[in-house]
């Protein structure tokens, strides 16, 4: 196996709050040779998302922690560059959950991996972003945990993120009326104008109680929590009986230093009266649907129906300060790295 150079990002230590030099290292690995029924698969392009951060900490949550010295958790786009399984052959695209590495060896019948059905006008890397993991978490925490109703308001906070991008264009498609939160103008300006929300509003321009308030005059019948911290404050008075709130996560808090102390949405939603219908959701609970969701994200993309975009960091050596400016708001749309063509 010696043709494959293979690099890997890997947990050196466990992060105390923001990643700091030290935590994680770039690494060459070796690619271990296929047993029968495996392949080797070359990384094309690896996804950066918000739950890799928690799963970098000594904490059991709804997944494992990774561990020392293993390469960061995460999905990509990889092609098979030697099979011995009848399953894959070599040159099938799939998407896997390879790790921040450049080379993966894995059972062609493992978990969480599938063959890519390439079509037209549907880049590769959409299948990591609005016709993958993220949308496919929007689509099914909208329409399966929010259940919207045409003529309902529909908030949803990270709106220019792939997840958000989905849920809103969703909505829309759903007729309800549709509230982004996103940070800055230009996100704001980005999702009125090029993704069809009926308004924005910046969390950073100080006065995000006022400006929700105003973009949703007959209150909030789903809201879509991707953020938690202010945002979750500002909507909770704006909720309607019979409110409905899919939780997808809390990025404002996966950077602190103990998480026990830390307000969620549970803590928020909780102290209201009524409280209103929420939970968390993974979008593995549909995760038999997969194939389905997927065809109808990717013919939306196809279509030019599904407006999204991306930020793309160049190498795997980049990977780890795009993935530190990703959970800072830097990035805009769908967090990438190129690795190989």
């Amino acid at each position: 196996m010696s043709e494959y150079r293979n690099r890997a990002v890997v947990l050196k230590q466990r992060p105390q709050g923001e990643i700091q030099q030290g935590d994680l290292a770039l690494e060459d690995r070796p690619v271990r040779p296929p047993n029968e029924g495996e392949v080797v698969a070359q990384i094309l392009w690896l996804s950066l998302d918000p739950y890799m951060r928690p799963r970098m900490n000594d904490a059991k949550g709804y997944m494992d922690p990774i561990g020392i010295d293993e390469p960061i958790v995460g999905e990509s786009v990889a092609r098979v560059v030697e099979s011995r399984s009848d399953a894959l052959k070599v040159g099938d695209l799939v998407t896997c959950y390879s790790g921040w590495q450049e080379y993966v060896t894995f059972p062609a019948d493992a978990p969480m991996v599938y063959r890519i059905q390439e079509r037209p006008n549907v880049p590769l890397q959409a299948y990591l972003g609005v016709a993958g993991m993220p949308g496919r978490t929007g689509y099914c925490g909208l329409i399966y945990v929010g259940k919207p109703k045409a003529g309902e308001t529909v908030v949803v906070s990270a709106a220019s993120g792939p997840v958000g991008t989905v849920v809103g264009q969703t909505a829309k498609s759903e007729g309800c009326r549709v509230v982004g939160v996103a940070g800055g103008p230009d996100k704001c300006h980005y999702v009125v104008d090029e993704l069809g929300f009926d308004a924005c509003v910046d969390y950073k321009a100080g006065n995000l109680e006022a400006a929700l308030k105003a973009a949703c005059p007959d209150g909030i019948d789903i809201y879509f929590e991707n953020v938690g911290g202010a945002v979750t404050r500002a909507v909770a008075p704006l909720l309607n009986a019979g409110a409905r709130v899919p939780i997808c996560g809390y990025v404002s808090a996966y950077n602190a230093t103990d998480m026990a102390s830390v307000e969620t949405p549970f803590h928020v939603l909780k102290a209201l009266d009524p409280v209103p219908e929420h939970r968390f959701f993974l979008v593995t609970e549909w995760q038999d649907r997969h194939q389905e969701i997927t065809d109808i994200l990717a013919s939306r993309v196809a279509s030019g129906n599904l407006n999204y975009r991306e930020t793309v960091a160049e190498g795997l050596e980049n990977a780890v300060e795009a993935f530190k400016g990703m959970l800072k708001g830097k990035n805009f749309g769908k967090q990438l790295v190129h690795i190989a063509d």
